[in-house]
């Protein structure tokens, strides 16, 4: 725990458990200790929204998670905004994550990309590199105000089989 205890910013990737968050239950005294932090990132997931009904969300819009996996971030989230008086604390809520390794291209060449139609159900997806760039933007500015939410999604939310369509052309 001594470089815990020495770090000036930390981001958490963790999922939280049934118990709640796994870094706080392992790291929790060093990171109270940690004399010098001044940012903590985590990175949750959008799906703390729940189902809108194709409604747009944004970071002011009230979560409203309806899984129990949803209900753990959301958890989560409150745990680590717990640190807002002594560190910036950022809170990131990812869309569906791809990149290298996790796109309807991997996907295709592997031959197990799936179609699956769901008239209306699009959901936002996001590139890993926009999300690391978002992440050091945070990491990097002045903090002021502490509590912070980003909702980091591509421009526009789609139909799973729109994409996979689009990647088969």
């Amino acid at each position: 725990d001594a470089p815990i205890r020495e770090a000036t910013h930390l981001l958490i990737t963790a999922a939280p458990e049934a118990d709640g968050d796994p870094v706080l239950a392992r790291h929790g005294e060093a990171i109270r200790e940690a004399r010098d932090l001044t940012w903590i990132g985590y990175l949750s997931a959008t799906g703390v929204y729940g189902d809108r009904g194709g409604a747009w969300v944004h970071e002011d819009t009230l979560p409203a998670p309806s899984s129990p996996r949803a209900h753990r971030r959301l958890a989560a989230e409150v745990q680590w905004l717990e640190f807002k008086d002594r560190a910036a604390v950022d809170i990131f809520r990812v869309a569906g994550i791809y990149g290298p390794g996790r796109s309807s291209f991997d996907d295709l060449r592997a031959g197990t990309a799936r179609r699956v139609v769901k008239p209306g159900h699009a959901f936002g997806r996001i590139h890993r590199d926009d999300i690391a760039r978002a992440v050091m933007t945070a990491m990097a500015r002045r903090h002021g105000d502490s509590g912070s939410v980003f909702n980091l999604n591509d421009d526009e939310p789609a139909e799973s089989a729109e994409v996979v369509a689009y990647a088969a052309q």
